[in-house]
């Protein structure tokens, strides 16, 4: 029976992943006939590229802050619309609507949110008569903006996995811990979480992989810019390379070696995991 889901993942998963390695050590423009072997060629150019730095410290700060603040502001708002509170409904539609949301479109409204002449924060920030950053001119503010704006979109999804998972944990040990008159504090580190550990791991394996693939929002929002790297992560170099620069084996190559450090963080998170059980 599982035969059929093995036959689709072989042809449209692990077929193209092959081919995607195999392609990274030809030289290749997507508009012409012949491929040409060079090796390690475009690893080794990677490795050596001025602009191999920017793109790795945003794909990271991205990646990283994207996770956190999707996972803690998610759990967060799964434990206030846990509560008995009036209107709870509506708020938990609200607050997962963003995840259903095409990223191109929420990239293009966040850009007026953002914009520092007539934006929503240019408006409460001259209203504390405090400066208004130019988001679109610093590389670092934008990479803060693409992160805000992810993590805005994405914080739906983390909200209804958490919120479910409160909902099926045990009612008995939060009264047991109430009666025992445990801290608040106590109480969600030592009786909470440990009954969500296996919702966690889950969250932060799918986001991690999500925040890799992020392309819309930058695409966008920034086009990767200012600056040529300014806000460009691994996955949008990919793009860049394959698709606007025709280096197509290039760009498998930065799509391979963005691969095997996915594989490497999510084996490591499995191990922790698996040690955690035991």
């Amino acid at each position: 029976m599982a035969g059929p889901n093995l036959i689709l993942l072989a042809v449209f998963t692990y077929r193209p992943l092959i081919d995607n390695i195999r392609l990274s050590f030809f030289h290749w423009n997507l508009s012409s006939p012949n491929q040409t072997f060079i090796g390690f060629d475009n690893y080794i150019e990677w490795f050596t590229a001025d602009s191999t730095g920017r793109v790795v410290f945003n794909t990271v700060v991205f990646t990283f802050f994207a996770v956190v603040g999707s996972m803690v502001l998610g759990l967060a708002l799964a434990l206030l619309l846990d509560r008995k509170l009036f209107g709870r409904g509506a708020a938990r539609s609200i607050v997962f609507a963003p995840y259903v949301i095409s990223g191109a479109a929420i990239g293009v409204a966040f850009q007026f949110v953002f914009d520092p002449n007539y934006g929503l924060i240019q408006y409460f920030l001259e209203l504390l008569n405090l400066p208004v950053p130019n988001f679109y001119q610093n590389s670092n503010w934008a990479l803060f903006m693409i992160t805000v704006t992810y993590i805005w979109k994405n914080l739906g999804y983390v909200f209804v996995i958490y919120l479910a998972a409160l909902q099926g944990r045990r009612k008995d040990l939060d009264e047991a811990a109430e009666i025992d008159g445990t801290p608040p504090v106590r109480r969600f580190f030592r009786v909470l979480m440990p009954q969500l550990r296996g919702t966690t791991f889950f969250i932060s394996i799918t986001v991690l992989l999500n925040s890799f693939q992020v392309f819309d929002i930058i695409q966008a929002m920034t086009e990767g810019g200012p600056f040529g790297y300014g806000t460009s992560t691994m996955v949008y170099q990919v793009y860049q390379e394959t698709f606007v620069n025709g280096r197509a084996g290039y760009g498998a190559a930065v799509a391979t070696i963005m691969f095997l450090v996915v594989l490497v963080i999510t084996a490591i998170q499995i191990r922790h995991q698996e040690k955690g059980r035991d």
